[in-house]
């Protein structure tokens, strides 16, 4: 059978072919003009910015592990989501970023727990508490996987009644014992020095006969130079270094137990953050993981070169005698049961007991031995 082929026909098929084409094509061009035009406006309206305080100055190596979170929060957005970081006192001190950040004030703050500690001594749980036998790895682990974050939600949200949203982040190496004009060789020897510490760290001391003075980092230099203190502790070889504790002190002494499994405090204003689409809500969560990460490797690599600049510049690095380590566990262990009265601060402990009786069990029964292994390449260069 013919099809017949009229006039009509043949004058519909090359308007058609030709209107799909048409339309194909302007559809491609119309999606290319979008994709290089109309998507950068729309992700430039849709951008929230966020203000965030640190606790930090803005020459302190903290500052710049509170940049590293902020530069992966704005590249896993895409760009729609952008935080203005500000150092310590551009809008409130280093001690009052939680209280902006639940006044709304600040949108969200880099801290740590003990810088609260004063509302409640359970806050320096997370972070600078007892030692059981866990690092700062198993702490932060259990965090993650141990109900540590539930127990600190019910803390700030629940007891607290602050208005805040917080993660934790960084797993920070052992604190020194710190900054001493000379070398400390007896727990006598710390019995009325004038001492600056921070949280439970400073309940500790002041157990073992010291007098303790609470200062945010960029006030210590000064109150050694004026005598207001005679030591001190902050946390690392280089921020210490960085705000000039080797100009007023020649003594570093490595080694604690008064903090020995801190780590950051990011905080969010709850209604803020609430209000944020659930993607950039997630963006801002694991944002912390992935700080976690490139904040280590920027400790590891600063912390160990500077320690090495320290020594070289005739700063005299020293091991904490074991006797003073081994009198701040019996200072802990004196401490506990009125802290213990609390009952929230004794569930934390008891949580923690349970964590690393079981996980640090595993850890230690199964690690290498590191210092055999460094002994063995590197003779005579620690003799502990």
């Amino acid at each position: 059978m013919m099809t017949r082929i009229t006039a009509e026909t043949r004058a519909d098929a090359p308007k058609s072919t030709s209107r799909r084409r048409f339309l194909a094509g302007a559809a491609t061009v119309a999606g290319g003009a979008a994709a290089t035009v109309a998507m950068p406006n729309v992700s430039r309206a849709q951008t929230i910015t966020l203000k965030m305080q640190s606790s930090w100055t803005a020459s302190d190596i903290f500052q710049e592990m509170a940049q590293q979170y902020v530069d992966r929060v704005e590249q896993m957005s895409g760009g729609r989501l952008k935080i203005d970081l500000l150092p310590a006192g551009a809008v409130v001190g280093a001690f009052q970023v939680q209280d902006a950040c639940h006044d709304g004030i600040l949108d969200c703050a880099h801290t740590v727990t003990v810088y609260w500690y004063g509302k409640n001594k359970a806050a320096s749980l997370f972070g600078t508490g007892p030692i059981f036998g866990g690092n700062a790895q198993h702490m932060l682990a259990w965090i993650y996987a141990g109900g540590g974050q539930e127990l600190y939600d019910e803390l700030i949200q629940d007891i607290l009644g602050l208005n805040l949203v917080g993660f934790f982040a960084t797993p920070m190496p052992t604190q020194p014992l710190g900054w001493f004009k000379t070398e400390i060789k007896s727990v006598d020897e710390l019995k009325g020095l004038k001492y600056r510490t921070v949280g439970l760290a400073a309940d500790l001391f002041q157990e073992m006969g010291v007098s303790v003075t609470q200062l945010p980092g960029g006030e210590i230099v000064p109150a050694m130079e004026r005598g207001v203190i005679d030591a001190f502790e902050f946390n690392n070889p280089t921020s210490d270094s960085r705000f000039g504790a080797q100009d007023v002190a020649k003594n570093y002494m490595l080694g604690s137990f008064h903090q020995a499994n801190e780590f950051f405090e990011i905080i969010f204003n709850k209604d803020r953050f609430d209000s944020l689409p659930e993607d950039l809500q997630a963006i801002l969560k694991y944002g912390v993981e992935a700080a976690n990460t490139a904040n280590y490797a920027l400790a590891m690599d600063n912390y160990s070169a500077d320690l090495q600049k320290l020594i070289d510049m005739g700063v005299n690095v020293v091991r904490t005698p074991q006797s003073i380590m081994e009198a701040q566990m019996e200072a802990w262990d004196k401490l506990l049961p009125g802290l213990e009265a609390d009952p929230f601060f004794k569930r934390v402990v008891e949580s923690q007991k349970a964590w690393v009786e079981r996980v640090a069990y595993y850890d230690l029964m199964n690690a290498a031995d590191f210092k055999m292994a460094y002994k063995h390449h590197f003779p005579g260069r620690i003799t502990f």
